[in-house]
């Protein structure tokens, strides 16, 4: 008899196994660049999984999706893109995945600068456009998901908190610097944003697009103008030949005061492994360089 209720109670856990209801499948999330994933990451915790497309260190600006993109915007529920023609491959690799996924710009809100008449996508670049971002996406993510709406909410309040600690430590620590010392160059036209809400001045070679090549006529000028102007430094940046940036070092004697993280992440063990990192990383190669200068 105890043999016989031994058997049935087996029994019964494994009906009460095969019949339970699996667990649901984790949302699939497509970001389009690294910074961008890893604002969502911080959104979505462990309730998603995040596909990124463009990684750490490399240039959105002049990928090229291959199968493996393809797949994933494919399998996707969820896409976020940049917008502001950041990702001027986007659009047609959605179209033709066939996805039947969600896509959701996280610059929705956000009043674009422009730079010689064209739109400037680098908006993260300001910690306030980043809580922006933030908002966007736990928006995005509640309404796909509403049984998990509270958790995304709750994530993005705790991420936005030390967004805006750190954007008001930024603002404090450039203040103190001297009006007269906030002239830095950078390889390509990356960090419009973060000048206008920082009152810093950043000039470049390049454009807002790393594709655009200087004229002879154009690099002539801008380091005439650096001879004539009380710039800090120049900084090479992690997606960007830093070839003219030393060219421009030799040609004017400035010093290269660092490496900037513009529109990617950094690899696994490097400084910017996050946006949060990324932004902390720039502020201190920055503020470092102008407080040689001053």
């Amino acid at each position: 008899m105890k043999r016989l209720l031994s058997y049935l109670a087996v029994y019964a856990l494994s009906l009460a196994l095969f019949i339970a209801p699996a667990h649901a499948e984790k949302l699939k999330v497509v970001a389009s660049f690294s910074i961008l994933g890893d604002m969502v990451q911080q959104v979505t915790g462990d309730l998603a999984e995040i596909t990124t497309i463009v990684g750490p260190d490399a240039d959105a600006h002049v990928y090229t999706p291959n199968v493996d993109d393809a797949r994933a915007v494919t399998n996707a529920n969820i896409i976020f893109v940049n917008g502001l023609g950041f990702e001027t491959w986007s659009k047609t690799l959605i179209e033709t995945s066939g996805t039947k996924a969600k896509v959701f710009v996280a610059t929705q809100g956000i009043t674009p600068l422009k730079v010689d008449g064209e739109v400037d996508p680098h908006a993260w670049n300001a910690l306030t456009n980043g809580v922006i971002y933030v908002r966007n996406i736990a928006k995005a993510m509640a309404g796909a998901d509403p049984k998990n709406a509270k958790t995304y909410e709750a994530n993005a309040s705790t991420y936005i908190a030390k967004l805006e600690k750190l954007h008001k430590h930024t603002v404090a620590e450039l203040n103190a610097l001297p009006k007269d010392n906030r002239i830095v160059v950078t390889a390509h036209d990356a960090f419009g944003y973060l000048a206008s809400a920082y009152q810093l001045k950043f000039l470049a070679p390049v454009g807002i697009d790393t594709e655009a090549e200087p004229s002879a006529k154009e690099l002539a000028e801008l380091i005439d103008q650096l001879k004539r102007e009380k710039v800090a430094a120049l900084f090479v940046e992690n997606i960007t030949s830093p070839a003219l940036v030393k060219q421009i070092s030799k040609e004017t004697g400035l010093k290269i005061g660092g490496r900037l993280f513009s529109d990617a992440l950094s690899v696994k063990g490097g400084p910017a492994t996050s946006y949060l990192a990324m932004f902390e990383h720039n502020l201190s190669v920055i503020l470092k360089a102008l407080t040689v200068q001053s």
